[in-house]
């Protein structure tokens, strides 16, 4: 799932390295193609549903998974953007020094964690915000931009 060259929804740039640091804006879950917010695994490739399934999520239970599926996939969808683009940018998620996370419910936050920890292997500082909506409509429940520390370019 290569997604880090789509267009920022608004005219705005996606990253911007300033010195020996790179800002990402806030990323959310939204397909390039269709403009539709993601919330279902099937939007998922198979080996990002593998590693889900390690921390219980993906059940094939519609029951469980109709709840589950929205925050979790949108976890995944914008921590995997935060990644390609830091890669794109020449570091990788060890890099990543701040992460703000907005939340339209703060219920979603326990498993956005432990998606996260998918991601990252050591804690990264980070600040949590409810908010009342995000764009592109109310399907958005997540959204979450990072400060990154890059080496210096030789």
């Amino acid at each position: 799932m290569r997604t880090s060259t789509a267009a920022p929804m608004a005219r705005y740039a996606a990253a911007r390295r300033v010195g020996d640091h790179l800002y990402l804006s806030g990323i959310v879950a939204v397909d390039a193609a269709s403009g539709g917010v993601l919330q279902r695994y099937d939007a998922l490739p198979s080996a990002a549903r593998e590693a889900l399934r390690t921390k219980g999520y993906d059940t094939g239970q519609l029951s469980v998974d109709v709840f589950e599926s929205p925050i979790v996939v949108q976890s995944w969808v914008v921590l995997e953007r935060i990644r390609q683009l830091v890669e794109d940018h020449g570091g990788d998620l060890a890099n990543v020094c701040r992460l703000v996370q907005y939340f339209t419910d703060l219920r979603d936050y326990p498993a956005y964690n432990r998606v996260r920890d998918l991601f990252f292997a050591e804690p990264v500082v980070s600040t949590v915000v409810q908010v009342s909506g995000m764009l592109p409509g109310e399907g958005v429940r997540l959204e979450v931009e990072a400060t990154v520390w890059l080496p210096p370019t030789r």
